[in-house]
């Protein structure tokens, strides 16, 4: 028999938000090669490993193409009916005997970008009257969440660099280079970074330098959790000397400038681990070019002093006018539900938090991640359902987690390959992968600009796999929970798929079919937004002081005032790796090892290639050092996703941030010794 033709089918990057243009060979239902697509209107060709590794993950080795189901304490094969019954039956269970709130829901990473299959995941959450709820936000970016509600009382205002026209750009903990910045979709970074360093000035402010501050015009290699000691000097010396051009009405400057006062140059400096001099180059330079866009990255959001930088790179981009303007930032309108169309809410970001940590608050619905073993431990949840989240490896406190997980009466994940979590399951739920789908970008205002992308199913599901928001229907009907009538009753059946879509799209700036037929559809953008500057009217003004936020300064600050002169103790930051993304995509090699300077290097004995103990009073890990003249002395570098070496064995979840949940995962001291 003649061997079936190859297809070369047009798709999308499904890992993170840039969505870059792929196009795919198949033959017989195998993907035999993955490239960047040329005829991409946005991306042109551009795409990373990791998107180009989306073959290798559908033919993993490790695929899980049936349900599974934990029998004598094994998990075994079942069918979907016995599986689905089953979880229906203890669910139902749970919840007369505890309470609907008894059960958790992990919105993790797997299923966020299935469009459907999240809707649905919501859907759950209302059902079960919006309890315990965890997500990737207390992980790696409450922050900015955080003092989007808090100084724009909406949470969902993300600005987005005017990167044709800005003249001085600070990245703050953040590597675009290898993460393709953080919720910005930012395609084809190098030659973002060189033009805005060719037309201005690129600054870098990270403990390595990174790929990005190779390409930046300057590098301060602040330490980790301190930065925001550099922008609040830098507020202060804005607040005295200008440039001031605030674009919108503020409120609170007052007070700011009273939070402010008698902040030195010197103090600053001391806390950040930089010289005074770096820090009056960088007010030079804002002043040189009249206002400043500043980028943040997990390298912040993930340390102990997130809040605070992420509040004072808002006031400085307010202060100098860089808010919706061009030559600053631009706020995205969103596609699927027009800003401009209504009003919109006023939201306090902070919520109600978990039982066991009522002092800490959630953040928009979300409990700290940190909070889960203790919750579990006092049986206030007893059921987890965790759709696509690598817990051991993404929540924090590995080993406090993994003794916690086996009491829960009930644990579903929904994933698509054996992993270190789904060992700890009572039932495994595999779901249509990211090519067995037929898909839309959902998450449009974290995109590049204003638009939306499809892609149709490249393969048809390996084994048994069924539609994630199938799967969760199920469960609710079995359950005797309510599903919309807009949900088909079979996936199975033909344009299943599409309909869920297609209900998504009821108030998008273009119908769904209009979608599918162009696969990827842009729209102009008012720029400056009349949005934005109506809302920021609406409620007085910026808020540029937050009473919360205040309250951390104040206790912050004085506490690392008290420390001056002090040595800092030997501490990690965490880094992103470009042939890894998160836990996911280990079978692409990258080396689990640890960025040391020369002078630690000398100090512990290490030499470069040698493997390391790293440990704190969590536990400790082994990785293989990497001699770096680019890593700040004081300070190592380990990238997180890693199994053996889990960087959340070193994290704690007593430790977190008071006002947001937010467990360190950067800035943790630790011990080294040579392996």
């Amino acid at each position: 028999m003649a061997a079936a033709e190859i297809e070369t089918k047009p798709t999308y990057c499904k890992v993170c938000m840039v969505h870059c243009g792929l196009v795919a060979e198949i033959q017989d239902q195998q993907v035999l090669k993955v490239r960047g697509d040329r005829a991409h209107p946005l991306t042109q060709g551009y795409t990373c490993p990791k998107g180009r590794a989306i073959g290798q993950l559908h033919h993993a080795p490790e695929a899980i193409t049936e349900p599974l189901m934990k029998q004598n304490g094994e998990l075994v094969p079942v069918s979907w009916d016995e599986a689905l019954d089953d979880v229906a039956t203890r669910l139902q269970s749970i919840i007369d005997k505890h309470g609907p709130h008894s059960v958790a829901i992990n919105f993790g990473s797997g299923l966020g970008l299935d469009s459907s299959g999240y809707a649905m995941e919501e859907a759950l959450y209302r059902a079960l009257g919006y309890g315990p709820k965890f997500t990737p936000l207390t992980i790696d970016g409450v922050a900015k969440v955080l003092v989007a509600g808090s100084m724009g009382a909406f949470p969902g205002l993300n600005p987005k660099t005017d990167y044709d026209n800005v003249e001085l750009l600070l990245y703050v903990g953040t590597n675009p280079m290898v993460s393709h910045a953080h919720n910005t979709g930012m395609f084809n970074p190098a030659t973002w970074i060189k033009a805005v360093a060719k037309r201005g000035e690129v600054w870098t402010i990270d403990p390595h330098f990174t790929e990005t501050a190779a390409l930046s015009t300057r590098h301060v290699a602040a330490y980790p959790g301190k930065d925001y000691a550099i922008l609040a000097w830098l507020t202060k010396e804005i607040l005295d000397g200008g440039p001031m051009d605030p674009q919108q009405p503020i409120q609170g400057l007052e007070n700011l400038r009273g939070a402010l006062d008698g902040l030195e140059c010197s103090v600053a400096a001391d806390i950040a681990g930089v010289t005074e001099q770096e820090l009056k180059d960088l007010l030079a330079a804002v002043r040189r070019h009249g206002k400043v866009v500043i980028e943040t990255g997990t390298g912040i959001t993930m340390s102990f002093g997130c809040n605070m930088t992420q509040w004072f790179a808002w006031l400085l981009m307010i202060l100098t006018g860089a808010m919706n303007r061009p030559g600053g930032t631009w706020f995205h309108p969103s596609f699927l539900t027009p800003f401009e169309s209504f009003e919109l809410p006023q939201l306090d970001p902070w919520t109600p938090g978990s039982n066991t940590r009522p002092e800490v608050p959630g953040i928009i619905g979300d409990w700290p991640c940190a909070v889960l073993p203790d919750e579990i431990k006092a049986g206030n949840i007893r059921a987890l359902l965790n759709f696509g989240g690598r817990l051991l490896r993404g929540f924090p406190d590995t080993n406090e987690l993994s003794q916690t997980l086996g009491e829960l009466e009930l644990n579903v994940t929904v994933d698509i390959l054996n992993n270190e979590t789904t060992a700890y399951s009572t039932h495994v739920l595999p779901t249509k992968d990211a090519i067995e789908r037929p898909e839309f970008t959902r998450w449009d205002t974290l995109a590049w600009n204003l638009s939306l992308q499809y892609s149709e199913a490249l393969v048809k599901p390996l084994g048994e796999r069924r539609s994630a928001w199938w799967v969760i229907a199920e469960i609710m009907r079995r359950s005797g929970m309510p599903v919309a009538e807009h949900v088909p009753v079979d996936d199975r059946t033909a344009g299943a798929d599409e309909t869920m879509l297609a209900h998504m799209m009821g108030s998008a700036r273009c119908s769904f079919e209009e979608l599918k037929k162009a696969r990827y559809v842009e729209l102009p953008m008012e720029f400056p937004a009349r949005w934005l500057d109506n809302h920021i009217e609406r409620i007085g003004g910026w808020r540029l002081v937050p009473e919360k936020l205040l309250q951390q300064w104040q206790q912050i600050y004085s506490t690392d005032k008290a420390q001056l002169g002090q040595p800092k103790p030997l501490c990690f930051s965490s880094r992103r790796q470009r042939r890894k993304f998160n836990a996911q995509l280990d079978f692409l090699g990258a080396e689990a090892d640890m960025l040391i300077h020369p002078i630690d290097a000398a100090a512990y004995n290490i030499g470069d290639g040698q493997k390391v103990r790293v440990s704190n009073d969590k536990g400790a890990i082994e990785l293989i050092a990497r001699i770096d003249t680019g890593m700040r002395a004081g300070v190592v570098s380990i990238p997180h996703g890693h199994l053996e070496a889990n960087i959340n064995k070193l994290t704690s979840k007593s430790t977190i941030d008071s006002i947001s949940g937010m467990a360190l995962y950067s800035g943790v001291p630790v011990t080294i010794e040579a392996g």
